[in-house]
């Protein structure tokens, strides 16, 4: 099977990217099943209805969440009737799920999101509820099975790797919204520390560069906005996954003006 992995999806840029380059994408790259991160969709903090159906309805399977899943009122509601996961390390008793299983070419793919510590909302250890729900997939035999590691540390990100990279099919991280180049697949396992956001590329993590500056000069709090009008990217890792291993993993940039490249190729690890 061949999965797409979108990254922080920030406001109305990052929706208009998906709307307008996606399907195309998945036609081209003959795209099974697309994941992507949704908690930064609406006006730059969570996601409506509204957005949720746009989304959806552009070509994307299934999103996933993050520390600003709780952003808007009516997402308890949507984590019950909708393909939306949040991060499975929230305590018991709160809404939604943090994994779900789904059909794709006659195998089971298993999507789970998990939340980091630092610098980040009380939640339950990452590690600890990662390593619980990867047994209980492998229990139930799901053989493919995509991690969104949704962290500020990159430690955090790589440490999971370490501990799981013979047990899943891809390890994704989002969160900071700044692609890093460390693409691999490192023992049957894609790996990279952080997509990159789908939104606007030429102001501050997909936010007007005014307020950022202004807290940095001052110290003063500030509300982030989503810009009106902007350079956009879509960024996406495609990978295909074989019996529960990753065989081949590169990632896509797609650029506002129409430009497309594929700006990594995974490099393939093995030994000790």
């Amino acid at each position: 099977m061949r999965v797409g992995f979108i990254g922080d999806i920030v406001g109305r840029p990052g929706r208009k990217m998906i709307r307008r380059f996606l399907p195309s994408l998945r036609k081209e790259e003959e795209i099974d099943f697309v994941v992507a991160n949704y908690e930064n969709a609406s006006h730059g903090f969570g996601l409506t209805q509204k957005s949720a159906n746009e989304l959806f309805g552009a070509g994307i399977d299934t999103m996933t969440g993050g520390n600003h899943t709780w952003d808007k009122k009516e997402i308890g509601g949507l984590l019950e009737s909708m393909p939306l996961l949040r991060p499975a390390n929230y305590p018991e008793g709160v809404p939604g799920s943090g994994v779900a299983i789904y059909e794709v070419c006659g195998e089971r793919l298993a999507v789970v999101n998990i939340m980091g510590h630092f610098a980040m909302p009380m939640v339950d250890n990452p590690f600890i509820a990662a390593e619980r729900i990867v047994g209980e997939l492998e229990a139930e035999g799901v053989g493919n099975i995509l991690i969104d590691m949704h962290a500020e540390a990159t430690s955090e990100k790589r440490a999971l790797l370490m501990m799981l990279r013979e047990r899943v099919s891809a390890i994704m991280g989002t969160h900071t919204h700044v692609g890093t180049d460390d693409l691999v697949i490192d023992r049957g396992c894609a790996y990279v520390t952080d997509v990159g956001l789908t939104g606007c590329r030429d102001n501050v993590i997909g936010m007007d560069a005014r307020v950022p500056i202004e807290r940095f000069l001052t110290g003063l709090p500030g509300r982030f906005e989503v810009p009106n009008s902007c350079k956009g990217v879509l960024q996406m890792i495609v990978m295909e996954f074989e019996e529960g291993r990753a065989s081949e993993a590169y990632k896509i940039k797609v650029y506002s003006e129409g430009e497309k490249e594929t700006a990594l190729k995974a490099r393939v690890e093995s030994g000790l």
